[in-house]
């Protein structure tokens, strides 16, 4: 029961006679928009690699409104899944010469005549040259007013738009009607495999006029019924006192269930915006249409609203908060041969991220370059990485931004690099200690609000250092040995190269690179001071040490970066670096995975600006934390989560999967947080239905430390034969999670939207009584991949 789609579509002026049955374009809205009218005739361009590699291409935007064609002679599967794109799949457009391939073509044509399509994920980017500059501002502003479109629908008409759609492609003699055959194959296409019979008594339900053929009309009562969810209906005529509609004393039962504002007049308010009915509105009624219509909105999602704005105190020392933080960010891939690029820092920076790193080095004609030394990656001119992060540096939030240098330059091109941070970043750069700040602590989000920091080595410590290789590394722990790099020979060490430039050096003023020594040492040393640890040997330190480790973190900043024995940019587990208090826990953002799903997870809240509060028992100097030990102690709060996994609806199929094959979905439950909370459980799977599989399976796990608490659910498509294959994922933290019926968005594997993919889910909130003993609560942790449904 999707409400009236009629009367949803006069609204849109699509509701007349002569609209098309079948038209996904009405759905978004953008019938009359010429930028999407010129994409929808199609273009010939030019796609560029190289200055010698260029080749002629169609691009034309299909009837879906979102999926780009990039007509191709290539017949391989894989070129042929890379000949198209989705709106939403693309993280930007950049009008110009700017990415690595076009800024070597600057002076052949206008630059206005190029485009570059960055998309999100590791897919490589798309430099294209349009036949005139009007043509590609068509193409660039067409490609964001459909993203801004399919963004700002609500649930409702993301589905409809969605089996609109999948109609475009089932009505193969384009008719504008659905034979039983095209509907068979639109089931296909959907990831439903429903029986003969069933899917024709449905057919022969919608087809009024017995020709065999269901028209305008009948093709809505189609979609309302195939969309129907019996679930919704469930919790309705739970509510509902006389199974009909809701009253408004219905509705403010149902929110107080669901721990919301239960007040007479937000009951009358959710009437109004979402019931369609006019008689049931005048009434003050909510009828199944209206209640299924809030249920899918925006309203009804997983995450607290509270929370998707900058919630938390702003105002204390940067080494209260856990920082979003990226490794090795110019890389697009491994740390061998993959490219460097500008693009990885867009994606990051689009992401919230707030600590990136550099790897500079001496490069042609005294321009410094980044890579990653003594590899096969290719080089990025550090001017281009600096101009890129003046772009984008405070597009995704206002808050400080951390430049994370590896500075393995000579003096002469160090010198070169102030010159261009201080030119290009202008009055962003950071180069003095702000005035009534208190110099024993670091300053505030808040207090460095649109500033740039650099972290490296300050000049006074040359003194202190030998001739060692990290003598000219700002980032003295990942000198070759630390990151597993090359060792470098001996006639790399020049004269002089053990220095620091003066002009590079003084633009350091928080976050000034040094050795870890002890935990005692740095105790003494000022809080502007940094260091920097292997994940080995962060991790010895949460294990062997943690009061003291989660101590040092109250007064000084630290960053966590990967092994360098990971040559493919694997990642390491962030949340057991978060539960030793480290703030800046750098991973390689470009390898998606279950690590990066934590850190999308974690940095969801506090309106995704990068920066989220520590507990309170994690800032304190002489907090007794131990993330080892939560059997008792600061944080420890013991609750019961109890959810049920009710139905997923639109699940995709893998990408890779054969047209005719349906997946079989199963749900795991995840908690990740400190050891003694770890826990993972799993639904039973279902056969050969992804469009709306139902479980109905319900999970308690008990909480230790809700603070640190990270939720995952994730999606797989179970196998007999071999490893079962993701299909989405959505991870958030337990302290923003609603109580109640909820819907969960669910994600791709690179952590974009998979709308209008959901699973529908009950949460409830216990505190414990009587906390389970620690070793009984422990056991589960040590092997969660044994755990499963009760």
């Amino acid at each position: 029961m999707l409400g009236n789609r009629k009367k949803a579509a006069a609204v849109n002026g699509a509701g007349t006679s002569e609209s098309k049955a079948i038209d996904p374009l009405r759905n978004l809205g953008v019938q009359e928009d010429e930028d999407v009218k010129r994409m929808l005739q199609g273009s010939s361009m030019v796609k560029v690699r190289s200055p010698r590699w260029q080749k002629r291409r169609t691009l034309k935007l299909l009837e879906d409104g979102v999926t780009v064609w990039c007509q191709s002679h290539k017949t391989s599967s894989r070129a042929k899944e890379q000949q198209s794109f989705s709106v939403m799949e693309v993280e930007c457009v950049r009008e110009g010469c700017h990415s690595e391939t076009l800024r070597q073509m600057v002076g052949s044509v206008p630059e206005g005549r190029y485009l570059t399509v960055v998309f999100k994920g590791p897919r490589k980017s798309l430099d294209l040259l349009c036949q005139s500059q009007e043509e590609a501002k068509h193409w660039a502003r067409g490609i964001r007013t459909l993203q801004e479109r399919v963004e700002n629908m609500t649930q409702k008409e993301k589905l409809d738009h969605w089996i609109h759609a999948y109609l475009s492609r089932a009505d193969q003699n384009h008719d504008d009607k659905m034979s039983y055959e095209e509907v068979q194959t639109l089931l296909q296409m959907i990831n439903i495999d429903l029986s003969d019979q069933y899917a024709r008594s449905l057919f022969q339900k919608c087809d009024r006029s017995a020709d065999g053929r269901l028209d305008h009309s009948e093709i809505e009562v189609f979609c309302r019924e195939l969309l129907r969810r019996p679930e919704l209906d469930a919790v309705f005529i739970r509510y509902s006192a006389n199974g009909c509609v809701l009253s408004t004393v219905d509705l403010r039962d149902f929110l107080k269930d669901q721990g919301e504002d239960a007040s007479l007049t937000h009951a009358q308010s959710l009437i109004l915006t979402y019931e369609l009915n006019e008689w049931a509105q005048k009434n003050q009624f909510m009828t199944p249409n209206g209640f299924t219509m809030y249920m899918l909105s925006k309203e009804n999602c997983v995450v607290n609203p509270e929370h998707v704005r900058v919630y938390q105190d702003m105002t204390q020392p940067l080494t209260h908060y856990f920082i979003s933080s990226s490794h090795n960010t110019y890389l697009t891939k491994d740390q061998l041969t993959g490219d460097s690029s500008t693009e990885p820092y867009i994606r990051a920076l689009k992401h919230g991220c707030r600590c990136v790193e550099l790897d500079c080095w001496d490069g042609d004609k005294g321009e410094p370059v980044i890579y990653h030394g003594h590899t096969l990656t290719s080089k990025v001119p550090f001017v281009k990485v600096i101009e890129t992060i003046n772009e984008y540096a405070f597009k995704a939030s206002p808050y400080p931004l951390i430049l994370s240098l590896e500075n393995h330059c000579s003096i002469e091109q160090q010198t070169v690099m102030a010159h261009q941070l201080r030119s290009i970043l202008g009055d962003k750069l950071l180069t003095k200690p702000l005035n009534g700040v208190d110099s024993h602590s670091l300053p505030s989000p808040e207090d460095l609000k649109g500033k740039i920091l650099v972290k490296g080595k300050k000049e006074r410590m040359v003194e202190e250092c030998s001739s060692s290789s990290s003598d000219f590394s700002s980032s003295d722990e990942e000198a070759s040995r630390a990151e597993g790099k090359p060792r470098r020979k001996k006639e790399d060490k020049k004269p002089g190269v053990s220095k620091l430039s003066p002009e590079l050096s003084e633009l350091v003023v928080y976050t000034r690179s040094v050795p870890f020594k002890s935990f005692e040492q740095a105790a003494k040393n000022p809080s502007t001071d940094m260091s920097s640890f292997s994940e080995s040997e962060a991790l010895r330190h949460v294990k062997d040490s943690g009061v003291y480790f989660v101590r040092h973190n109250t007064h000084q900043l630290s960053r966590i970066y990967p092994s360098g024995q990971r040559l493919q940019s694997s990642n390491y587990n962030p949340q057991e670096m978060w539960n030793g208090g480290c703030q800046i826990v750098a991973l390689n953002f470009q390898t998606p995975g279950e690590q990066m799903d934590l850190n999308q997870g974690k940095f969801l809240q506090n309106g995704q600006c990068g920066y989220i509060l520590k507990p309170p028992f994690m800032c304190q100097p002489g907090t007794t934390f131990n993330p080892e030990n939560v059997g008792g102690g600061p944080g420890h709060s013991p609750v019961l989560l109890t959810v049920r996994v009710i139905s997923a609806q639109q699940l995709p199929k893998p990408e890779w999967d054969k047209p005719s094959s349906i997946v079989d979905p199963q749900v795991w439950v995840e908690i990740h947080g400190v050891p003694i909370d770890n826990n993972k459980k799993k639904t039973q799977h279902v056969d050969n239905n992804g469009f709306n599989p139902r479980w109905d399976c319900t999970f308690n796990f008990t909480i230790h430390l809700p603070d640190l608490a990270l939720v995952r659910f994730m999606v797989e498509d179970h196998d007999y034969t071999s490893s079962n294959d993701f299909l989405g994922q959505y991870t958030l933290p337990f302290t923003s999670l609603r109580k109640g019926y909820r819907h969960v968005r669910l994600l791709k594997l690179d952590g974009s939207s998979l709308s209008p993919s959901s699973l529908f889910i009950h949460i409830k909130v216990t505190p414990c009584q009587n906390s389970p003993s620690k070793s009984s609560a422990k056991s589960p942790a040590r092997s969660p991949s044994k755990s499963s449904a009760k």
